[in-house]
């Protein structure tokens, strides 16, 4: 029988709240993650311009109702796990966690460029598997993105090996993945399916990803769609079927 520990995970880059209408409403972003992307409650949520593009990074949803009405739980407890006391979490990207899923640890990494990058690594335990998250939306530069996701590598290498999930805004256009992606670059080997998810009205780019390492693989990658999800943002939420091997 295979009990491989079996994680749903869904990213989407919110647009800071603006739609393709030009209105920036959270409102009605956080309308459409009730009804539209959260219905299945996943095991992970990661959202990518969640706070304000300006200091102090503001964030732009109600936490304590959408914890309320979905379930998840904010991982970015504590001024130490957020960019500031106001933010939601880090430069816009920000981690939720399903009822299933434990965090362990929370790491805030600086990536380099000159519009405000960075990345959230969480260690959690969910459904018996010990998991390495990482979040984070990269640059529009190809330059940027292969130094960013260099930074990232090194600090993953200094950790304590585990399996890890890779997702977010990557802004890589090529379906394999480019040179950003690639293991030279980030030191371990992330695979995973690509799909269209930008523009959000008739996407043409995959620039959203949910990846992971051996022993880890996506088994099932699906873009949202909805009249509301077209409406919020410029792009598609993802959500996959992550399946992590033997749980320890």
């Amino acid at each position: 029988m295979d009990d491989a520990a079996r994680l749903t995970c869904v990213s989407w880059n919110i647009h800071r709240g603006r739609g393709r209408d030009g209105i920036v409403d959270p409102g009605r972003t956080l309308d459409v993650l009730l009804r539209d992307v959260c219905t299945s409650g996943p095991d992970i949520l990661c959202l990518q311009e969640a706070d304000e593009e300006a200091r102090p990074h503001r964030g732009l949803l109600d936490l304590d109702h959408m914890e309320r009405e979905t379930g998840l739980t904010h991982a970015h407890v504590g001024a130490q796990s957020r960019w500031s006391a106001d933010s939601h979490g880090f430069l816009g990207v920000v981690l939720f966690l399903g009822s299933s899923a434990r965090l362990e640890d929370l790491v805030l990494l600086d990536l380099p460029g000159q519009c405000p990058r960075g990345a959230v690594i969480a260690d959690i335990v969910c459904r018996g598997s010990h998991v390495r998250v990482v979040g984070t939306h990269l640059s529009l530069s190809q330059v940027l993105r292969v130094a960013q996701m260099r930074t990232i590598g090194q600090h993953i290498s200094r950790r304590a090996p585990r399996p890890t999930v890779l997702c977010g805004d990557l802004n890589e256009w090529r379906p394999w993945g480019g040179l950003a992606l690639s293991s030279k670059v980030l030191g371990i080997c992330l695979s995973g399916p690509s799909r269209p998810t930008f523009p959000s009205g008739r996407p043409v780019l995959p620039l959203d990803r949910i990846l992971t390492s051996a022993p880890g693989r996506v088994a099932e990658l699906r873009v949202l769609d909805s009249a509301g999800i077209r409406e919020a943002s410029d792009h598609r939420p993802i959500a996959a079927e992550v399946v992590m091997g033997q749980g320890r």
